[in-house]
């Protein structure tokens, strides 16, 4: 487990700051349990000067809440089988070469489980994979099932078997920031489907359609 992640998972960084997991973009997750010990206590690499205040943190929440964002579901192996979350936090951060981000609020479960994971699958959603995305943003939901339509990589790493692209990537670096972790990720591998459906989108705590009728013309 890298230092990074300890500070994460220890769950004593100062301030409870929203970020855009909840707030904007990331399907919450409901708690899970998970226990963690005392000595990991560590401040945030990216610790704020003060709390808050309330005003401010409703009013970021209205911010990004209104902020529509792609949703992915990021997957990983880890030592007590296959985890995953529905996540919409994902972010293109260069080209040449690949390297995308995310964020994780929870400090426990399948979030714990993604945050100490070497290499992941980040799964783009298409509107196809509905089902999937609220099956995977529900902690209560079973996943990885007989019935659910996944394989696992040569590597290990667990794969759905959706209607979008699949990104296979190595993490670069963990950096806590408030009461999140936000990694960083290499692209090693894109697998992408036979067909592209419209992007499953989440807007207002609410998934959405994008298709030909939402382009503005003129």
């Amino acid at each position: 487990m890298t230092v990074q992640a300890a500070r994460f998972l220890a769950g004593a960084i100062g301030n409870d700051v929203p970020t855009a997991e909840p707030a904007k973009s990331a399907v919450p997750l409901a708690p899970e349990q998970a226990d963690v010990p005392p000595a990991l206590a560590a401040k945030s690499a990216l610790e704020v000067q003060s709390a808050p205040s309330p005003r401010l943190t409703a009013d970021f929440k209205a911010a990004f809440g209104g902020h529509p964002a792609g949703v992915a579901i990021i997957t990983a192996n880890s030592a007590t089988g296959p985890v995953g979350i529905t996540a919409s936090s994902v972010a293109s951060v260069s080209a040449e070469p690949p390297l995308l981000a995310f964020s994780l609020a929870a400090q426990s479960g399948s979030a714990a489980a993604l945050a100490v994971a070497d290499t992941v699958v980040v799964h783009l959603l298409s509107t196809d994979d509905l089902d999937l995305a609220r099956i995977f943003a529900d902690s209560r939901s079973e996943r990885f099932t007989e019935s659910m339509p996944w394989t696992r990589l040569e590597s290990g790493e667990p794969l759905l078997m959706h209607g979008g692209f699949a990104l296979h990537c190595k993490i670069l670096s963990r950096t806590p920031a408030g009461g999140s972790l936000l990694l960083a990720a290499e692209v090693l591998n894109i697998i992408a489907p036979a067909s592209t459906g419209a992007p499953l989108v989440y807007h207002s705590r609410t998934f959405h359609v994008l298709g030909e009728d939402s382009i503005l013309r003129g």
